[in-house]
């Protein structure tokens, strides 16, 4: 493995690759936006006449606004264009579709950038990650709770329904801030707005059938890719006087090497090593990244089955360096009994 110190100067090397085309960025809005919207209303219109059927629309269209969230994510990094006023207002539209308040989730997202890999720094924007220690500590009712947190049925599935339609109405963790309520309360204003003819043209029931599922389907699509980022095998983790930025973006975050089609619609955000490093580099820039810097590819490489295998992987031990299952904690500790 490439380990940080042997690309020391990276960081320096790759703010080269930060400045946006405003052209490009314009263009890749319009080939998001507008096959989103066309889905989006032929499948309204569809379960309006009657043919239900027309929900099968809302898969592909889940699909554009997980690439429609990735550039609202380039916005929140000051990354899609040069004008801070430009990227504010586009993350603040996108945020509306996403159900995402841009600006309270653009602050959660930046401490996560600070902390991430952190162990004496597990604060928000992250996956809750227990240590095995932790984890053995904790009473029979908070092992239960954390093992349901863990359990893929609830963080891809229930999870991301709870976070984007429920806990996105209030900002958690800043309640003291005022800037983070206008956040939310903007957002739910023009969530409003945007139901509001949905009821007009299809009803309650193209709310429930095509908003709703358009919506959730792009939240379980993005805590997936979220979570696969930084939980997998050979994931970096360090306690805050041993932590290293660089180490954490190249060994903390992965390569989630993607198929091309796979690649497009989730805007390069597999690159996320790179992305950790420079937060900057619009996302259509980042294979380029790769292309002139090849030595970069097998950094925290993932690959798609890797990817499905690594949501087995729950408590980080400390004693291994290493994440680990329930199964395998479970294994070891007649282990450390013995030895203790």
């Amino acid at each position: 493995m490439i380990l940080s110190d042997e690309l020391r100067g990276l960081r320096e090397r790759l703010t080269a690759y930060q400045r946006p085309s405003h052209r490009r960025s314009i263009l890749e809005i319009v080939i998001t936006a507008l096959p989103l919207f066309a889905l989006w209303a032929a499948a309204l219109w569809m379960v309006r006449e009657g043919w239900w059927w027309g929900v099968v629309l809302t898969l592909p269209a889940a699909a554009f606004l997980v690439r429609l969230f990735m550039i609202q994510h380039d916005c929140g990094h000051a990354a899609f264009f040069r004008s801070p006023t430009a990227n504010a207002w586009t993350g603040r539209l996108i945020g509306v579709l996403t159900m995402t308040p841009y600006g309270y989730w653009r602050r959660t997202h930046a401490i996560h950038h600070a902390t991430s890999g952190n162990l004496d720094r597990r604060e928000l924007g992250a996956v809750e990650t227990l240590t095995v220690e932790e984890y053995r500590a904790k009473g029979w009712l908070g092992r239960l709770g954390y093992r349901l947190y863990r359990n893929p049925l609830v963080m891809f599935g229930l999870g991301p329904g709870y976070m984007f339609v429920l806990q996105h109405r209030l900002p958690i963790g800043l309640m003291r801030e005022a800037p983070a309520w206008r956040s939310v309360i903007a957002n739910s204003l023009g969530l409003a707005l945007i139901i509001l003819p949905q009821l007009l043209l299809g009803g309650v029931k193209g709310v429930l059938l095509v908003h709703l599922p358009i919506v959730l389907g792009a939240a379980s699509i993005g805590v997936w890719l979220f979570y696969v980022q930084h939980q997998f095998e050979g994931a970096y983790w360090a306690r805050n006087e041993t932590w290293k930025a660089q180490d954490a973006a190249l060994l903390g975050s992965s390569h989630l090497d993607l198929p091309p089609v796979l690649r497009w619609f989730t805007a390069n955000i597999g690159v996320h090593h790179v992305h950790h490093v420079v937060s900057k580099i619009p996302f259509y820039r980042l294979p380029q990244v790769l292309n002139d810097h090849p030595e970069l590819k097998a950094v925290s490489r993932v690959t798609l089955w890797q990817a499905f295998k690594a949501v087995r992987l729950a408590l980080w031990d400390e004693a291994a360096g290493r994440l680990v299952s329930f199964r395998e904690e479970r294994q070891a500790r007649p282990v450390m009994l013995a030895a203790a």
